[in-house]
């Protein structure tokens, strides 16, 4: 998990304002259900306190967590592409306060704002996006460890 405000910093001041003006402050109970698998992803968060598990459902098993995110952190990326359903599915962990987005006017707003939008969309590509790829990488790594094949002409290969 990262400090507050971690997502909102990657944004230049201009742009970290401009995002902020569609926000609006909510307080989720703990153990809220957030969105669901497949759910239309009409909003998101920028989360100031709390921890939220990202799920997805195994048939048989229900709900696995893949990972969980906290304070400053965003959650849900799935409104920015078309056909704009969540990926995962999300449940609190415990009490969370956060800002929340109404994703229709903010691409609406990303279309009528360039240099906003463009600026929103390489925050998310760099912190979020690839941030949990790269996490969800190094998870399969360690789930499924790395025996790498022995490279040609190097020591001990081919005994």
């Amino acid at each position: 998990m990262t400090h507050e405000g971690a997502f909102l910093d990657t944004l230049p001041p201009v742009h970290r304002g401009w995002l902020l003006s569609f926000a609006h402050e909510v307080t989720l109970p703990a153990e809220a259900r957030i969105f669901d698998e497949g759910g239309a992803a009409d909003r998101f968060w920028i989360l100031h306190s709390g921890v939220v598990a990202l799920d997805v459902h195994i048939p048989g098993r229900g709900p696995v967590v893949v990972e969980t995110i906290g304070d400053g952190e965003l959650l849900g990326w799935s409104w920015l592409f078309a056909p704009y359903r969540w990926h995962l599915g999300a449940r609190t962990r415990g009490p969370v306060r956060a800002m929340e987005f109404d994703a229709a006017r903010v691409r609406a707003a990303m279309e009528d704002s360039p240099a906003g939008g463009l600026a929103l969309f390489r925050a998310i590509a760099d912190q979020v996006i690839g941030e949990r790829l790269r996490a969800a990488r190094t998870r399969l790594l360690d789930l499924y460890g790395y025996d790498a094949p022995p490279r040609p002409g190097a020591q001990g290969a081919g005994r």
